[in-house]
This record gives C-alpha cells, structure tokens and sequence, in this order.
C-alpha cells in the first residue's frame, strides 16, 4: 500500500467511525464552569479507560490537562484556567481522534478512532514493549570465548542494558530511539548506525567509550539487529492494557519549561518532611550539565522564569575529565538534530534541589573547580579533614532563598548530588554523591555562623568488622580483612540518601556503578557503617528512598522493585561475618508492569531510575506508598496494598523522569490539595513526541476518588 492510499483508507475509517458512532445516545456528564465533560465512544459504544487530552497554547506557557474514561465512557476534565483548547482521545487499541476545539464549561462528546492495523495500534504503545524486543547474548557467549571482555558477566551486560548506562539519560524503545535519524545516510548494517548514532552530541566520547571499549563494541550488534527488525516490520508480542481501577482516578497537568535545547534533570517542590511548605508555590528545576539557569514555574500563573547560577572566579565550565567524564564542552560528532552545534554551557552543574522547613532551596551544585581549599586536605585542623583528609569535590551546594532571590555558596570538601533533609534539630542537610565518605552540612550551624567549612563534616564508611561497637584501625578496600580491625568500604560510593525518620541513622544506595550494589547504614553517632548486598538476582540498584518505619526501597535493575527491612535480620549486624551477605532474609522483590527480556524472565525490562516513597499521602494513594519512575512505562509505577499502580502520562509520548517530589498545598481540600510533582529528565527532550522543538514538561500527578470528580 502506498502512503497516499494509507492515508485515503485512514481517512475512510475515521469517517466510519463518527457515522457508526453518531446514533449512540450520551447523557451529560455533570460538569462545572472549569471544567470540560462528555462521552467516548467507539465503534462498539463507550470507550472505557481511554486518555482525554485537553491542550492549550494560550496561557503563558503550553499546557495540557489529561484524564481517563469510566467504564462507561464518560470523563471530566477538571479545573481548566480560561483558554482554547485542543481536545481528543488516546488510548490502547486506537489511533488518535481528530483534535477538537472546545473551552471550559462546554460539554463534549468525543469519538475514538480504532487502529487499523496491529502496527498503527503499537506506535502509542509505552517504550518498554518495544525495548523488550532486544535479544540478549547467550550465556555460552560469557567468559572470555567471544569478544566481549572476559570480566563481564551476563548479570553485568544485564545491568548495562537496565538503569545504568544508556536508559540512565535516555528512554529506549521510544520512536526516536527504535528508529535510525535519516540525517545519518545510510549504513551497510545496523551495528555501523548504531556507531555513528552513539557518537553524537556532547556525550557521544562517553557513550563511545562504555558500549566500545568496556564492552568490547559487541551491543553495537544488538542495537543494530533490535531497529533492524523493527525496520523490517517486526511488532512487540506483549500489549498494554489499558488504564484500570485507581489509575482511571489520575489527573495529570503538564506545563512546558526550560528550553529546547536543555534539559531538566530534576524539580523541587516542598520539604519532604513537612510537605505543606512552599503550597501553592513556584517549582524550581535542576539543569545539570547542559545550562546554568534554574528553571521556575508558577503553576497558579502558569508563567515561566528563570534564575542564572553564579560560581567562584575562574571556575571552568564543568565538563569532561577532570570534572564529569559524560559530557564534554563540545559535541564529539554532529547531532542529527542539531549539528555540531555547542548547545550546552554550563558551570554550576545543578543536579539536585531540596527546600528545607523555612522554604529556603538547597542545591547540589559546583561553585568551583575540582581542587580542595586547604581545609579539607592533609594538615587541616578542620575534625573531619584530621580524621580523613579530601583532596577533591567535583560538586559542591548552594542555597537560593525565594523570598530575596539571594543566592549562597557553600564550598564543601565531599562531592554532592542528591541532599535530603535529617530530622533532627540541626536540620542536617545530608548528600550521595559524597564518594568514600558520609558527608554533610549543619544548616543550623551555618545559619548561625555563615561558615560553610565550619558547618560541614565528613566521615569515612567503616565496617564494624572487630564487633566491638566502636570506630577502630581499619583496612583499606580491597585489602584482606585483619583480626581486631574494622574495613573501610570502596566501590562507586553512595547514589541515593535516607535519612531515617526516626532512629538517627542515614541510609544510601550505594555502589551503583562500581563495586557490590546494596543498602548502606552510617551512623552518626559511632560513626559506623553497615553494608547489605542486595541479592545475586537483583543484579544492581539504583536510586532509593526510606519509609516511615524504617524500611527502605530501591529501583532494581532486573526491573523490580526492591525493598530492605533491617529488622528481620536474624545473624549480627556487625563482626567479622556483617560485610555483605548476611541478611538475605531481610530483601524482597515486587516485579514492575511491563513485558521482560527473554532469558530474564524473574523480572521486566524496566529500568526504573529512581524510588522514593510518599510518607505522607501526599499523591492521594495513601501513606508509605513506594513510587517508582517507569523510565520505560511512560510515568510511574507505585506499589499499593501490594499491587502495582501505573501513574500514565500518555501525551507527549516518551515522559522519563529522573526524580519525584509531593506535596500538599491545602490539607482541607481533599485530592485538589495534594499531588506529585516531577518533569522530563531526559537529555534529549527533542527525542521524545513533538520532536525538535519540544521543551522539558513540568508534570502534577493527582489521584482523586473517581474518574468523574470535579
């Protein structure tokens, strides 16, 4: 068939399906002056779980409001701000309706359009059932007999393809990335595409050098047979269905912000442990590498600001060796979308923000180069710098004040990237990212004194391996474990921080990309560590969070969630056996939505980059809810009463987030007060739907007590 007889045929099916529809009767649905409501049928009557989408282009800034049918077909489109809009449907088994206009108040029925083909009907589908297609290398082809490297495993080459390397920034399986850019030419394999097509970009050395040279160049192989057969007209086999139970309940606003040449590595809403600060206020995004502006949305404007980072005299832009390695200052080949074209700067490198109980946001950010000040080194009278002198931060934090707009520097000894609040009565600001060391700041102490080397501390993560309590002599990593001596922890040190609710102790992810992945305890108090390796299966971990009775939660990467209870423990949890292995009783695993590799079948091809657990309801599924980002699955997936709940965005195709954040802008307002907040992640908003030209989107995710509530 040709495209203009496609076109002709499709143009022919969506006409039937408005004559078959026509007859049907549709009650109103109640609706108020905000709000939009009416009926979705199809050729067989009401369309249930199907996304209504309601966009506009007259407001500040573009914005969409998105809900899901009843099982009758009905929906309500809640609380719009006054505006045209472009309204249509989306849903599993169809193609998308033709937009209709419409403005609040108006009552409008809508007819879905089936797919005509198996194929049409896949193209909507989320990016794990397209990624799940890769074939993964048989275990015969492990150990040295073929070329890839001897020291990788299958579990490594596992974990690779999961939520470490490439899905760590991008979402595969999405269209932009199951298909080969046209500017590239042409390629007498998909293995050379796929060469070219890593090369791009400020990335493409890093990119390059994982897949290349740690691999061996083999996944070259896969990529290129994985989007060759989808060239050829291969379909996933697994489908998804459609929205059920609660997730019919979910009402998702979308602003967009930033540029479309940067991206937003994460946002800011609230203080995660008293999550009415800041209500109603201005959300505040994380750049990292590619741009020194911190994005602000006010969501009751819906306009968009911006805040310009400052840095130290003479620091360099923070990129490539010796700063980050996974960018360099310039592209390493031409971008397919934007040449060779340096489209990012930057010196702050933002990763992460957190606001503290007076509304004040606190920032994982550089302010100078790599080297120490003379505080942190050998020789320093400084506590921590005697006890465990640093030589190098590649980050370090910063403080904006949204009341003045003031912006403070705080030079630390420790590297930072995700800074969550303790509770105690400094209000200690604790960070991963720190490598070797538990590093952290006393925000009161600062208050009081505006000395940042006198408000921070450090400490190393020591095993108590001679099981007498206290912080011995200890051993280097990876040095055999000596009689009476504890053991000082290597690897790639921690990623996520969890400070515990209640018992003082600081929990992270830790040695997520170097080293046995697990959950890592530091004390405070002895200043002692416990370390729990999470089992052979999992394979590898990555970012996590703690509940409110102490249990913690992390993005697996065999594409479950995993979770560690401390109390079912049932050996010591120190001495010369507590290094690792010692409380396989104490994990459990809960497989997330979504089809698995072949040869995988324990778990999905998920990779979920981040965890973090809503303590206090403030999504409206409860208390001590874990939510994970669905990097493949187009949202969120939380685990409820031990079911899985997928959190959809459906529109613009390819939402992959990086973090979460709730908050509760008026505790008496029911579920109109509550929600989560997050954006696109991703490096490369242009990939995702819309194409060149698309901006980061700023997502609210609320649940209320049924589709139709308004």
């Amino acid at each position: 068939m040709t495209i203009k007889d496609y076109r002709t045929s499709l143009a022919a099916l969506v006409a039937a399906a408005f004559l078959i529809a026509a007859p049907v009767a549709r009650a109103q649905v109640n609706i108020g002056t905000t709000d939009l409501g009416g009926t979705v049928t199809g050729a067989n009557g009401p369309e249930a779980g199907v996304w209504v989408i309601a966009e506009t282009t007259d407001l500040p800034t573009k914005y969409a409001k998105i809900v899901v049918t009843d099982d009758q077909g009905r929906y309500v489109v809640p609380d719009l701000p006054t505006a045209n809009y472009q309204v249509w449907v989306r849903g599993y088994g169809l193609i998308d309706s033709p937009k209709m206009r419409a403005k609040p108040g108006q009552q409008l029925n809508l007819t879905a359009v089936p797919a005509p083909d198996e194929r049409s009907a896949a193209h909507y589908y989320p990016a794990i059932y397209w990624y799940a297609m890769m074939k993964m290398p048989p275990a015969s082809d492990f150990g040295g007999s073929t070329d890839i490297p001897k020291e990788i495993t299958r579990e490594t080459w596992r974990q690779r393809m999961g939520n470490v390397d490439c899905i760590g920034c991008h979402q595969l399986g999405q269209e932009s990335t199951r298909t080969i850019p046209a500017q590239f030419g042409e390629f007498k394999t998909g293995a050379e595409a796929w060469m070219r097509r890593v090369g791009s970009g400020h990335t493409g050395e890093f990119m390059i050098n994982r897949l290349a040279g740690q691999l061996g160049g083999v996944p070259f192989k896969y990529f290129g047979d994985w989007t060759d057969r989808i060239a050829k007209g291969e379909l996933p086999k697994a489908k998804p269905q459609r929205p059920q139970g609660v997730e019919r309940n979910v009402v998702v606003t979308s602003w967009e912000w930033g540029t479309e040449k940067t991206f937003t590595h994460d946002l800011i809403s609230s203080d995660r442990r008293y999550p009415t600060v800041n209500a109603y206020g201005p959300l505040f995004g994380s750049a990292e590498y590619s741009s020194d502006d911190i994005a602000i949305l006010d969501p009751k404007t819906h306009k968009v600001s911006a805040f310009t980072m400052t840095v130290f005299p003479n620091t360099p832009e923070s990129f490539g060796p010796p700063f980050h390695a996974s960018a360099m200052p310039k592209p390493t080949m031409a971008s397919a979308y934007w040449g060779e074209e340096k489209i990012w700067t930057q010196r702050g490198n933002n990763h992460n923000g957190m606001f503290d109980k007076q509304g004040r946001v606190w920032f994982a950010a550089a302010v100078r180069g790599n080297d120490n000040p003379a505080f942190c080194k050998q020789g320093s009278e400084h506590p921590s710098a005697k006890a465990f002198p640093l030589n190098q931060s590649g980050r370090q934090a910063t403080m904006l004040d949204p009341k003045t707009m003031k912006y403070t520097m705080i030079d630390t000894c420790f590297g930072t990237h995700h800074p969550q609040f303790g509770y105690d009565k400094d209000n200690t600001l604790w960070f991963s990212g720190t490598g070797p060391v538990a590093g952290w700041i006393n925000t009161t102490l600062f208050d009081e004194t505006g000395d940042g080397a006198k408000a921070q501390g450090w400490a190393p993560f020591v095993l108590d391996t001679s099981g007498n309590g206290k912080l011995d002599e200890w051993t280097e990593p990876g040095k055999p474990a000596e009689a009476g001596k504890d053991m000082r922890l290597g690897g790639s040190g921690p990623y996520a921080v969890m400070p515990h609710p209640t018992d003082g102790s600081v929990w992270y992810a830790t040695n997520i990309f170097a080293g046995p992945a697990g959950f890592l305890r530091f004390d405070p108090k002895t200043k002692l560590s416990e370390f729990y390796a999470v089992p052979k299966d999992v394979i590898g971990l990555r970012g996590g969070d703690i509940d409110k009775d102490g249990v913690l939660w992390g993005s697996g990467s065999n594409g479950t969630l995993v979770s560690f209870d401390r109390r079912k423990c049932k050996g010591p949890l120190n001495g010369p056996a507590a290094t690792g292995n010692h409380c396989p009783e104490g994990f459990a695993q809960y497989k997330y939505p979504g089809p698995s590799f072949e040869g995988f079948e324990n778990g999905t091809a998920e990779a979920s980059y981040y965890t973090w657990v809503d303590q206090h309801n403030t999504v409206g599924l409860g208390e001590n809810v874990p939510i994970s980002t669905g990097n493949l699955n187009d949202g969120f997936v939380a685990l409820k009463d031990g079911q899985m709940v997928v959190l959809r965005i459906p529109y613009p195709l390819s939402f992959f987030a990086k973090g979460l954040d709730g908050r509760i802008d008026d505790p008496n307002a029911g579920w109109k007060g509550r929600g989560l907040w997050s954006t696109n992640g991703d490096r490369t908003p242009w990939l995702k739907e819309g194409g060149k030209g698309s901006k980061p989107r700023v997502v609210h995710i609320q649940v209320r007590p049924d589709p139709l509530a308004h």
